[in-house]
């Protein structure tokens, strides 16, 4: 199965190798020397979602101004005349603003499901459009029938900030019979933290749509530190994260979160103008495989299931973390038995050193580990489900009095092994930061950043490979602006770029954008 879901991926991604989002580089001569009053709207380089040929149908889902915090509430009714299964779901959103406005934080949820978590881009004066592609076919269980909808991105609108977000969110479907990745269940969890399972649930996958917001420091947990470094962010254990998940009180899975950085991010909108950071309009949940605990699950009670993030401060608001629990059932038995046989939760080690000096500098390591194993007894044998996962993590935090530089050194790991009766799928992810931000003579603020997401997968069968797939989607951006002007006042410059690369045994896809002073210059594809 999952072998599968690797070669659809990566087959979806040669076939749309020659797509163009937007429009085209431009020429040399029509690049301005700064910033003006427009720029190219927002583009990634990641590649859209592969869709089926054939008949399909469009349900829109939201159509919404965002100006407050007030949710837009609506109801879904399944498309007419493309049956009621399906082999590919696609959610779209199409977005417009202009005038002056922050990035802001939205969700939409279905029935209660959280099916697509973003945030948004900074708009020009004179306005730009924008738009986000997820594939949602494993959700195809909530869109079976009717259910109530709520789309929510706050905003602030006043004589200042006057950027309403109109925004349009579609569902296209096409029918079919969906394959194996696609659960035959999908729950939440009662009041927040009870999970009551179908009696023969073979397998169990929990979705945690983990992000660090809200405009406080936990925005940007990454620059915490821990007390008595002179800071203007502080955590008392400085900044490592990690977001945990247990079931009645035990420790079920461990995850480094993504380090997404917003539109506003690093003190320089010019650096996400066009090109946003990995991750930024399509928010990617954590998965947790919980079958090991199927078992204990499935004895027809409530079960607690609770998520903490490791590291932020007692008290302290700024991450949300909704679950969703995707279930596979055995269609041939009433009642699937099995038990937790394995339970192996390492020291969690976390360490902030505080140097002072002319630049003080902060150094963190931290790292944990988890093993959890069990079975289930199904019509098909007893299935032994081994999930390990090892988390690390190492930053070099540098600034001078009064922040006038500020700079991270940083790298998150997270390895983690599922191993179903010889078939193994080990996933290797590294996220990567590299940045300084300095303001110097004149006020002129500089920002100079890298940005990894990378992730090597490989299927083994017996220990023998028999699928890999391997991403690298790379960010930089230099930019410099006048702060405390007036925009039209800031005199702002900057390059941005972005690969998005992604290879493996069924496909290749790799295309690279480049912008400067926000026009796109460009577009360049490989494979």
């Amino acid at each position: 199965m999952k072998r599968r879901i690797i070669m659809s991926m990566l087959a979806g991604a040669a076939l749309l190798a020659s797509t163009l989002l937007g429009a085209g580089p431009a020429r040399a001569a029509d690049v301005p020397a700064e910033f003006g009053t427009d720029w190219h709207d927002p583009v990634t380089a990641a590649p859209p979602v592969e869709r089926p040929s054939g008949k399909s149908c469009e349900v829109t889902l939201a159509r919404a101004q965002f100006r407050d915090f007030t949710p837009y509430r609506g109801t879904y009714t399944p498309p007419d005349g493309c049956g009621d299964r399906w082999s590919k779901v696609v959610l779209r959103l199409d977005g417009k603003v202009k005038g002056r406005q922050y990035d802001r934080l939205g969700y939409l949820h279905v029935g209660g499901v959280e099916i697509f978590r973003t945030s948004t881009p900074q708009p020009s004066p004179d306005g730009i459009e924008w738009s986000v592609e997820k594939d949602v076919t494993r959700y195809g269980d909530t869109f079976q029938k009717s259910r109530d909808v709520e789309m929510l991105i706050g905003n602030v609108v006043d004589d200042t900030y006057t950027g309403v977000l109109d925004v349009t969110v579609t569902l296209t479907f096409y029918p079919g019979r969906p394959d194996a990745a696609s659960p035959d269940r999908v729950l939440t969890l009662d009041g927040g933290t009870t999970l009551t399972t179908p009696r023969n649930s073979e397998r169990i996958v929990a979705e945690v749509y983990a992000t660090g917001s809200g405009g406080g420091c936990e925005e940007y947990w990454y620059l915490t530190v821990p007390d008595p470094a002179p800071y203007s962010c502080k955590a008392g254990q400085g900044p490592y994260r990690e977001v945990q998940i247990r079931v009645d009180g035990r420790l079920a899975g461990i995850a480094t979160p993504f380090p997404t950085v917003w539109t506003g991010g690093w003190s320089n909108p010019f650096l996400w103008y066009v090109i946003p950071g990995p991750r930024a309009f399509d928010i990617k949940p954590i998965t947790y495989d919980l079958t090991p605990f199927a078992g204990l699950l499935n004895d027809g009670r409530p079960h607690r299931v609770e998520v903490s993030v490791v590291g932020v401060p007692e008290g302290q608001t700024g991450w949300s973390a909704p679950v969703n629990v995707l279930v596979w059932q055995d269609e041939r038995r009433a009642r699937v038995t099995g038990a937790l046989t394995v339970h192996q939760a390492g020291h969690l080690a976390n360490s902030s050193v505080y140097t002072p000096g002319s630049e003080h500098r902060v150094d963190t390591e931290g790292a944990h580990r988890l093993t959890v194993a069990g079975y289930v007894d199904t019509s098909h044998g007893r299935v032994t489900t081994t999930v390990s996962r090892s988390l690390g993590h190492t930053s070099e935090h540098r600034w001078t009095d009064g922040e006038t530089s500020d700079g991270l050194t940083a790298t998150w790991t997270d390895d983690e092994s599922v191993t179903v009766d010889g078939l193994s799928t080990r996933t290797h992810r590294t996220y990567t930061m590299d940045g300084t931000t300095t303001l110097g003579a004149g006020d002129r603020l500089r920002t100079v950043l890298t940005l990894g997401d990378r992730a090597t997968t490989a299927v083994l069968r017996d220990g023998r490979r028999t699928a890999w797939s391997r991403l690298d989607d790379t960010y930089t951006g230099d930019a410099t602006y006048t702060a405390g002007v007036p925009r039209d006042q800031r005199h702002a410059v900057g390059t941005t770029s972005e690969r998005y690369r992604l290879h493996g045994s069924h496909g290749c896809y790799d295309r690279t954008l480049t912008t400067t002073q926000g026009v796109l210059t460009t577009d360049h594809r490989r494979c």
